[in-house]
């Protein structure tokens, strides 16, 4: 690690730090440039490749063109610019245990970086009236402990939020079977839920779709029906990888209104991965609570598509996998990131998820045919 990464990082935590967070085209371009020449510098194993490509920072003249990695080459090349002594920490992707894992290592910058960027989108994407009082609230995350899952980005996550905002009633509860896959600890979530609605405590119920099926599958045999207190936010993430039975989007989220309920209003959608620093929500949930705000009737309309949003600091490209060329406005393609968090490691990297491009950001479709599957709630310890 170089002092002109650290001088980055520390210029890129405090851009995040505004609030609301903007940077502009023109900032992320010189901003992505920089970060290329200062990674080929420092990477070795994402400098040769580059060389190989012929893209260098003298060859390429915008964040564009800066050559993305597939996520499959963390699996078996160490891309960092962190020295062996300074990895303390590596997440690493969720799959099937047959599966060789990706491999994202931090350190303590990096981390701080990490969670500068998760802290400050995952704020503005929260609906104000938590915003302002998110240190009153009841954290519940239908996952293991962090002790549990160490190389769980998305456990991380979630360990981050709490700390950071100190929520005096968070609980963990998932557990680990005896293959080391992810399970719900029921009695812990009813009780969670219960204690929730006796005290009128607010709640962010925290987890992957795979958790929220079991959990919903869990109230529907046992007949329960919950209304959590008015406010409270769901956020769900991830997929569900042949370990449950799959629920399009539209009908998981109807459940959990159903069961627990909360307005579609009140579901955030999140998706992330383990190769990146940061993390991006749908803005449908977003644009109801604007339409729900301005109205005090407002009429049921059907659930639009989840459009899904980067940070200032991050860009999403829809890119076409016959020619590698962006696509059009609602055309359907291959989803590219760049992400300025990842200062560490390698800021481009190449997806095997498929989006429909909506403006700005994308609508998520699914992993791309042939593809590994992968999901956080296929987490192994």
């Amino acid at each position: 690690m170089t002092p002109e990464l650290s001088a980055y990082a520390a210029r890129l935590r405090g851009l995040m730090a505004v609030s609301p967070p903007a940077i502009s085209p023109a900032q992320f371009d010189r901003l992505a440039l920089e970060l290329f020449a200062l990674q080929f510098q420092s990477n070795p194993a994402y400098r040769k490749i580059c060389e190989a490509r012929g893209q260098t920072p003298a060859t390429v003249q915008h964040w564009s063109q800066i050559p993305a990695l597939p996520t499959a080459a963390f699996k078996d090349l160490d891309l960092t610019c962190l020295a062996p002594t300074e990895r303390t920490t590596v997440f690493h992707s969720s799959g099937t245990t047959e599966q060789r894992p990706s491999r994202h290592w931090h350190g303590m910058e990096s981390l701080a970086v990490y969670e500068a960027s998760l802290t400050a989108w995952f704020l503005e994407n929260v609906p104000p009236d938590l915003r302002f009082a998110i240190a009153d609230l009841r954290l519940i995350c239908l996952t293991p402990p962090p002790s549990l899952v160490p190389h769980s980005s998305l456990v991380h996550m979630f360990d981050v939020v709490r700390r950071e905002y100190a929520l005096p009633a968070s609980v963990f509860t998932g557990q680990l079977d005896a293959a080391g896959s992810w399970t719900l600890d029921f009695t812990s979530v009813y009780n969670q839920l219960t204690a929730a609605i006796q005290s009128r405590q607010q709640v962010i119920l925290l987890g992957t779709a795979f958790s929220f099926v079991h959990l919903l599958d869990f109230l529907a045999i046992k007949d329960l029906v919950f209304n959590l207190p008015e406010g409270s936010l769901v956020m769900e993430t991830g997929g569900y990888k042949n370990r449950s039975r799959i629920l399009p989007k539209s009908g998981l989220h109807a459940l959990i209104t159903e069961r627990l309920g909360v307005p579609r209003e009140q579901i955030l959608c999140e998706y992330g991965m383990s190769e990146l620093s940061s993390q991006a929500y749908d803005g449908g949930a977003r644009s109801l609570r604007l339409e729900a705000s301005g109205s005090s009737t407002p009429s049921p309309k059907p659930q639009a598509p989840s459009r899904f949003s980067f940070p200032p600091w991050a860009r999403a490209q829809i890119l076409s996998p016959e020619t590698g060329q962006g696509v059009g406005e609602g055309e359907t393609g291959l989803i590219r990131i760049l992400d300025l968090a990842n200062v560490f490691s390698v800021l481009a990297v190449q997806t095997e998820d498929l989006g429909v491009r909506r403006g700005d950001g994308f609508e998520l479709i699914g992993r791309a045919q042939l593809a590994e599957p992968r999901g956080c709630s296929l987490m192994n310890a």
